[in-house]
């Protein structure tokens, strides 16, 4: 499965967070989409419509277990996607920031 360290995602990549509402409103980073993993197929459209047209899909979730799947089955509709390896506490461990909605400092739950 294609891979992506943290260390290498780039201000302005394109990041998808596959984690569940609660998690995401503790904190995320700033500018991903949102698509819960257990919402994923049914909001598949909302992905196509943000994603970029020849980018790559970074897709993230706490740990890397839920990420591997969606981009498992990215990979298999054809998108360009990798999984972020370690997920959000590797984010948040190398000190990339951590947000709420509404800006705050947040937290990875």
């Amino acid at each position: 499965m294609p891979t992506v360290e943290v260390a290498d995602l780039k201000d302005g990549d394109f990041l998808l967070d596959v984690r569940e509402d609660d998690e995401w409103q503790a904190g995320h980073a700033e500018g991903a989409l949102h698509i819960p993993m257990s919402e994923f197929v049914a909001c598949y459209g909302e992905l196509t419509q943000a994603a970029p047209q020849d980018g790559r899909v970074n897709v993230i979730c706490r740990s890397g277990g839920r990420s591997a799947q969606v981009t498992n089955y990215l990979v298999q509709q054809g998108i360009d996607a990798v999984n972020v390896a370690g997920g959000m506490q590797v984010w948040e461990a190398a000190g990339r920031p951590v947000v709420t909605d509404a800006g705050a400092a947040g937290f990875v739950a």
